[in-house]
């Protein structure tokens, strides 16, 4: 597939209740968002690149970046809405979500979730999942995901999977799902107007919405996972990354 029909959006909301004002800290030398962009872009290059913003600050603190950025709807309830506005601007065939709050995404993981929808033509939706124990299993925050054969996602799941009946527990291991998607752009726009389903609803998770509707969708195991930023201790633990980079 040509890297000229990729596009990478990044979807990017001011508002931020757990840590502040926080695609706008700019502690570690520009805003966090700039970092996310610029990290973004060297997946596919700064032109594949698009921040889709609900705030003019936003926008502004990506100026410089060589990065475009645009501004769309305040009212979107997700992520998933605020990119479906650019990507219906666009022609590109495949769309990656990738969120303003990964500074460390690995270009090699845009790379290969957007690779998922070329190598398997059943799937609609591409994700990635990463090895978990016995924490991520009982953690609810920690969104598992059942792999079929063909790295095929089979089911979404904030409870414990897969039950071991004959030993009475859970399985000590599973797969945590990573918060980064491809789409095809026709799924994209399709899929936003679906509405909420009642396993999305139950669990909380929009990628049931899409299995419910029978949209495929591609998982691959990856090595390691990406630090995002949710609160202070985060964006202090990436500082400190930052400054002594390994």
């Amino acid at each position: 597939m040509s890297t000229s029909s990729i596009a990478v959006l990044i979807p990017a909301r001011r508002a931020s209740t757990r840590l502040p004002e926080k695609l706008l800290l700019a502690e570690h030398g520009e805003p966090l968002l700039a970092t996310a962009a610029r990290r973004a872009a060297q997946a596919f290059g700064a032109q594949a690149v698009i921040v889709c913003a609900d705030d003019p600050a936003l926008i502004h603190a990506v100026a410089g970046t060589g990065i475009a950025a645009q501004l769309t709807s305040p009212q979107h309830q997700s992520g998933t809405d605020r990119i479906a506005e650019v990507a219906a601007t666009m022609r590109a065939d495949i769309i990656v979500n990738v969120q303003g709050d990964e500074p460390e995404m690995d270009p090699a993981h845009i790379r290969l979730v957007a690779d998922l929808l070329a190598r398997h033509p059943w799937a609609g939706i591409a994700t990635l999942c990463v090895a978990g124990g016995a924490a991520e299993q009982a953690n609810p925050n920690n969104v598992k995901v059942v792999l079929s054969h063909g790295e095929r996602a089979s089911w979404f799941t904030r409870a414990p999977v897969v039950y071991e009946r004959d030993a009475g527990r859970p399985l000590a291991t599973c797969h945590r799902h990573l918060g980064i998607y491809a789409y095809r752009r026709d799924v994209l726009l399709s899929f936003n107007h679906l509405p909420p389903s009642r396993l999305e609803q139950l669990e909380k998770l929009e990628q049931l919405r899409a299995l419910e509707a029978g949209i495929g969708i591609a998982c691959a195991v990856v090595e390691h996972a990406v630090a995002g930023i949710d609160v202070r201790a985060d964006y202090d633990a990436f500082l400190a990354r930052w400054k002594n980079p390994t």
